[in-house]
């Protein structure tokens, strides 16, 4: 039990009048806190500590150690750390730890309390070549100069995976023993890949490429077969005007069959590889289907955790019905920005989108 001042002080004071016997001191002790026979009573080490203590320091207050000095996050080890984050800035905390044998608790201590320094995390981008900026730069000042009447349609396909995607940081099986629980999956799971065009009217699609309930590759009869029985119902069928089509460079789109199709339907507004408008290869961040459609459809579809591909199919088609106009009109809005920010980098990645300040 925890001693007070009070005991120690008693305790001393006896253990003199009693000539050092301990037992006397201990009866003693007893008797004056109306203690039982059975209640705790300073042992016999402690009370030899405490009169110690007492012929030292003068007091019966517990001595205060001294403790190990603390020497890690002194200014020799502060100024280590800065040299150390100034050489390898992308090094993580731990293994500066280990380089400079100091315990990776002081290593962080040092790092927020003295040095100020925060862990940022870098964004992953796609490597761009010198030739990009420039291509990349002549099509955004192409594109914002194009009339307010005018539709850009943004088109592109994507893969939608039965499995999804699993979170293994949070992977966890509860137990009181280890089940040896496994999470198989298949080598190649199964999936399905969507069509979709995205612009200022909203959202067309889905459409599945796919052969007898079965997911095929895209090659340019598909690719052919869907901009003349889907894309074309849907431009009569929404009556627009003066549209611009955006592709990127895959073979399936770029093909003379492909090609051919397209400046039939969009003669003089076309917007790919080798069109009216080049599209610059390694441009994912300016168009609206990679920065924005693929990634919100994702995380809408995956909620749901559809089982079968017919479920994954209907989560699609539901997902993209439930986009509001109003939101893909913002969507635009923040790729005109995406434009003005590209001609300012010169073509260089979009950093004021990347790193909101």
């Amino acid at each position: 039990m925890p001693w007070s001042g009070e005991h120690r002080a008693f305790v001393i004071e006896r253990f003199i009048e009693c000539g050092g016997s301990i037992i006397a001191t201990q009866r003693a002790f007893r008797i004056h806190f109306g203690l039982g026979r059975h209640d705790p009573v300073p042992h016999h080490a402690t009370i030899k500590v405490w009169v110690s203590n007492f012929r030292q320091t003068s007091s019966a207050l517990k001595k205060k150690s001294p403790g190990r000095p603390r020497t890690a996050t002194g200014p020799e080890n502060v100024a280590n750390v800065r040299a150390a984050i100034e050489r390898s800035p992308r090094r993580s905390a731990r293994k500066h730890s280990l380089a400079l044998a100091i315990s990776n608790r002081s290593i962080r201590r040092i790092l927020h309390r003295d040095l100020k320094m925060h862990p940022y995390k870098m964004v992953v981008a796609q490597e761009l070549s010198e030739r990009d900026f420039e291509t990349r730069t002549n099509l955004c000042r192409d594109l914002r100069e194009l009339p307010n009447d005018d539709v850009v349609i943004f088109t592109d396909e994507a893969h939608f995976h039965l499995c999804g995607a699993v979170n293994r940081q949070n992977f966890r099986y509860w137990s009181d023993e280890n089940p040896r629980e496994i999470h198989q999956e298949p080598l190649h799971s199964p999936k399905v890949t969507v069509w979709c065009a995205l612009s200022r009217l909203g959202v067309w699609g889905p459409y599945f490429f796919e052969e007898n309930g079965q997911t095929v590759t895209v090659n340019s009869e598909r690719y052919c077969f869907m901009l003349e029985n889907f894309l074309r119902p849907k431009m009569e069928e929404n009556g627009v005007e003066n549209v611009w089509f955006q592709q990127d460079g895959a073979t399936a789109h770029t093909s003379r069959r492909s090609m051919a199709v397209l400046r039939e339907l969009f003669p003089g507004r076309l917007i790919s590889l080798r069109g009216d408008l080049g599209w610059p290869p390694r441009s994912p961040d300016l168009t609206p289907c990679d920065f924005f459609l693929w990634g919100y459809l994702k995380s809408k579809v995956y909620q749901h955790r559809p089982r079968t591909l017919l479920a994954l199919r209907r989560e699609i088609a539901r997902a993209i019905e439930e986009i509001p106009v109003e939101m893909t009109v913002k969507v635009m809005e923040s790729y005109r920005e995406r434009l003005n920010q590209c001609i300012r980098s010169q073509g260089r990645h979009l950093s004021d989108v990347l790193f909101k300040t």
